[in-house]
């Protein structure tokens, strides 16, 4: 195999829409501040919808997009941090939903950068001849893990789901995924966590902002050198949707000058491993970004966990 690509995206967001002064009236807070300080709008919070749920239905629209049915698929791989359920893995009730048969299955958490993760190790498995058609989800339903009486944390956190087709690339093709680059700094790993048997989402806010400012611009660049990509060459850059002042920091130092930069932060918040492929999903669905070009994908979060890599728009 020469390595993998990308077919088509699809994502599903819940229809309940939180706004910021929905959230005034739940605690001390306000549109102003809110705006100022995250960068969001709005998000969209799920009622009686799943993780599992939402998952299956971002799959669902990316087999549609991809013109393959549940019988092409033989890998399914999803990237969450907030599934109640310890098993059976979001991974297998997708695909017992959907109807694939006999996949491989698993779930992946590394939290925000869960989908690079994921994506990356698809794209191992392709490579290495153990899967032909995968599955690749983020998907996460947050809303079950903040405390909505922590004007610092309820503000940021929405719910959703954004999925990937990954193929193996013809012989004659170049690879439509590039190699992944990864990383953690364990010794800050408290620095956002989801703790204990009732958990609620901590995380200490300006330890995260410093260092998403100052250390990941270097790393994703790292990512278009292993592409062999020049970063003006870069169509769109979809870094992880944490906070507005955070993306404009990032992008500001890569030197992108071309590039969309994903903003889907002021409509949808923050939603951990699903928020890259949401935002590109949307991206593609707008046709902001060409068929071919490449884009820079870049999560990073809990852990302290980041991943990336370019990847061709299908």
């Amino acid at each position: 195999m020469t390595g993998s690509r990308i077919l088509a995206f699809g994502h599903y967001q819940p229809s309940r829409v939180l706004t910021n002064d929905d959230l005034a009236q739940i605690v001390d807070t306000n549109d102003e501040w809110i705006r100022d300080r995250v960068g969001i709008a709005t998000r969209r919070i799920a009622d009686s919808e799943t993780v599992a749920d939402m998952a299956g239905f971002a799959a669902e629209k990316a087999l549609a997009n991809a013109g393959l049915t549940p019988a092409d698929i033989d890998l399914v791989v999803v990237a969450t941090c907030s599934s109640v359920d310890r098993s059976p893995n979001v991974a297998c009730r997708v695909a017992a939903k959907l109807g694939i048969n006999a996949p491989g299955a698993y779930d992946i958490n590394t939290a925000c950068s869960g989908f690079s993760y994921a994506l990356g190790t698809v794209d191992h498995a392709i490579r290495a001849g153990a899967a032909r058609n995968a599955l690749v989800i983020g998907a996460e339903k947050l809303s079950d893990f903040t405390d909505w009486t922590d004007r610092s944390t309820c503000i940021i956190f929405g719910d959703g789901a954004g999925a990937a087709v990954v193929t193996a690339a013809a012989e004659e093709d170049a690879p439509g995924v590039g190699p992944v680059i990864w990383g953690s700094v364990p010794e800050k790993s408290d620095a956002v966590r989801i703790e204990g048997w009732r958990p609620y989402i901590q995380q200490e806010g300006q330890s995260v902002f410093r260092w998403a400012t100052t250390a990941l611009a270097p790393l994703a660049l790292q990512a278009c050198e292993r592409a062999g990509v020049a970063p003006e060459e870069i169509a769109a850059f979809v870094p992880h949707q944490a906070n507005a002042r955070i993306i404009d920091g990032i992008a500001k130092r890569l030197g992108m000058p071309q590039a969309v930069v994903a903003k889907d932060i002021v409509e949808s918040g923050n939603t951990s491993a699903a928020s890259v492929p949401l935002a590109l999903s949307k991206l593609i669905e707008r046709r902001e970004v060409p068929s071919g070009a490449p884009v820079l994908l870049f999560g990073f979060g809990g852990g302290l966990t980041y991943a990336g890599q370019v990847v061709r728009c299908p």
